[in-house]
């Protein structure tokens, strides 16, 4: 049985392995800008992210190789537009289980079985899907941890990274100019020494970078304990007619993280699948085999006859912690080693990605000189009431599976007991109607989980890399959890909408803002603000470029929705910072459009300047 661990199992030594360096070998020293330590969603992101912007990054990690295990697998659509912008998003579309067969989520006794229900989730209802195609112009899809990782360390590496596997970070010393990290290469036994001006620990939820540092943390870790169980199986003919890529398995004895039910996961249609089961984790772990896993498969399938081929099983803790400092020095941390949750609203790599996507551009900024250091300052400003916000919103959402106390089989005692309960809803009585009308209202809750936009969207940053203008956050009226609204106010994610190129070559305005550059976005009336940005890029030394969009210009706004959506008069302009958030806006072409701009930018980058 694997150890008890993060998600990720040990891989043993070889025998031969020199258990350390020998006493008269020479300390070596590698140098290098940024050092990340992972290979996670985090980590492997933020060398992708550094690297693809020049900067010189090293990534190690004590593993073997990328996840073993289909931990995270909902990639939502903040994710994969931030994979557009980077170039990658058709490789992870080929690798991915695509939108339009994520949706739905079923309850039932076993998948063979009855259901229960099933809700459409992860924007694929007709009502949610127009908000999510109005929003973004990617969609969420599924892809499984172990086939992103792949994809991320690939470009990574192919962008000038330096990948080392098998490498254990042990510890690190900072000064005023750097850090030295010591290293453990597991193949050989050598330690070795890697400088680099900054570091980043993408280390997972047991962390030792971030213990190092001694981030803050609010929370407990491993409140409740999980198994997971991959196998493989062909359930086409259970599940090809309707497709879901989460089953809720509502039956006696199975218990995750205390709310009664084993869950059966897609990982690739339809032969591949995880099982999550749950156990007391304040008593003794469970032991199994191959063949009790494979019986618990069969309970949960519903299937006595089926073929079924293990391929793995693992235990993992739910978490309910996070930092609410994200940094020290030089030394920062981003992913599970800072938020540390259940899988549930799937936010886990996602918010991970989010991390990096913010930090590396910072640090590239610092590090060519065309920011101050204190900008690096507004990551932990900006990220860490994201830490907590989906922290809480994942945890909170796990506690929202009322289906078994709807049902009435909590006070059951025996499995024909709690089959009689479930039964209780088809019943024509007083009793059964009641608990027809309350398993709506508990699917309805579940939207929280799987439909929250709003949380997956709208993620809005005040600090000092952000000069407000007096407007309030923009919340959609509706439910800000749950519907997201796009707006230029500073600090909230540039909107979407779809424009053309001079050839009529469909654009999202997010191709208009790539992440290597600011963008200052106007219109015609506001082409004075095109010559001011070229002003202040060359004033600055800052990559600055300016998008005039509007009929005869390169960008046209075909449909008129850039109109509509700008919140600035046509001559206003709006300035978008590399991670495609606003840094600032002015609402009409200002007297002096250089000296306001340029103020402005000075200010985001801590630069000094004013607030115009």
């Amino acid at each position: 049985m694997p150890e008890f661990d993060d998600g990720q199992t040990e891989t043993a030594l070889p025998s031969h392995t020199a258990t350390g360096p020998t006493p008269e070998a020479p300390d070596v020293v590698v140098e290098t800008d940024v050092l990340v330590v992972g290979s996670g969603p985090a980590g492997a992101s933020a060398a992708l992210f550094l690297s693809s912007l020049g900067v010189s990054t090293i990534m190690i990690t004590k593993y073997r190789w990328t996840a073993n295990t289909p931990r995270a697998h909902i990639t939502n659509q903040r994710t994969m537009e931030i994979f557009r912008d980077l170039g990658i998003e058709d490789q992870v579309l080929a690798d991915a289980t695509p939108h339009e067969l994520v949706g739905d989520t079923v309850f039932c006794t076993t998948i063979a079985g009855e259901e229960i229900g099933r809700i459409l989730t992860w924007e694929t209802h007709p009502a949610r899907e127009a908000d999510a195609r109005l929003a973004s112009p990617s969609l969420t899809v599924d892809i499984p941890q172990t086939y992103l990782e792949p994809i991320l360390v690939k470009n990574a590496a192919q962008r000038g990274a330096q990948t080392r596997f098998s490498t254990e970070y042990l510890g690190h010393t900072q000064d005023a100019e750097g850090v030295s990290t010591r290293v453990l290469d597991r193949v050989t036994g050598t330690e070795y020494t890697i400088r680099s001006k900054y570091l980043i620990g993408g280390d997972g939820a047991r962390s030792q970078v971030a213990a190092d540092i001694g981030l803050p943390m609010e929370g407990a870790m491993d409140i409740a304990g999980s198994m997971n169980i991959t196998f493989k199986a062909d359930l086409t003919h259970l599940v090809g007619h309707r497709p879901s890529v989460l089953y809720w398995v509502l039956q006696p004895g199975s218990d995750v993280g205390g709310i009664g039910a084993g869950l059966v996961r897609m990982v690739r249609p339809w032969n591949e699948w995880l099982v999550v089961w749950g156990y007391d984790i304040a008593g003794e772990p469970p032991q199994l085999d191959d063949a009790a896993a494979a019986e618990i498969v069969r309970q949960l399938v519903g299937a006595r006859d089926l073929d079924v081929e293990i391929t793995g099983y693992s235990l993992w803790g739910n978490n309910q912690m996070y930092a609410t400092h994200l940094q020290q020095g030089r030394v920062f941390c981003a992913g599970d080693a800072v938020h540390r949750h259940p899988p549930s609203n799937g936010l886990g790599s996602n918010t991970s990605v989010q991390d990096s996507y913010n930090l590396a551009w910072k640090i590239a900024a610092v590090l060519n000189g065309h920011a101050a250091p204190s900008l690096l300052d507004t990551y932990s400003a900006e990220r860490a009431p994201v830490a907590e916000q989906i922290v809480l919103r994942a945890n909170k959402s796990g506690g929202e599976f009322r289906f078994m106390e709807v049902l009435g089989v909590l006070d059951a005692e025996t499995p024909e007991a709690m089959q009689a309960a479930i039964d209780e809803r088809k019943a024509n009585t007083p009793a059964g109607a009641a608990k027809r009308a309350a398993l709506v209202e508990a699917m309805d809750l579940k939207h929280y989980e799987f439909n929250a936009h709003g949380v997956d969207m709208g993620q809005f940053y005040e600090s000092a890399a952000v000069v407000p203008d007096g407007s309030p956050k923009p919340v959609d009226e509706r439910d800000p959890e749950l519907y997201y609204k796009q707006s230029t106010v500073p600090g909230a994610r540039f909107p979407h909408v779809w424009v053309a190129d001079v050839h009529g070559h469909k654009r999202s305005t997010h191709d208009l803002v790539p992440y290597g550059q600011f963008t200052l976005v106007t219109g015609i009336a506001g082409e004075a603000w095109a010559e001011a940005a070229a002003k202040v890029a060359e004033e600055l030394g800052v990559p600055l470029e300016a998008v005039v969009i509007g009929p005869g210009r390169d960008v046209i706004d075909t449909y008129y929705d850039w109109a509509r959506m700008r919140g600035v008069e046509e001559s206003g302009a709006i300035l978008v910072r590399p991670d495609s958030h606003v840094a600032w806006r002015a609402q009409t072409l200002a007297d002096d459009p250089a000296g306001a701009l340029g103020g402005a930018l000075r200010s985001v980058l801590g630069r000094g300047g004013q607030h115009g």
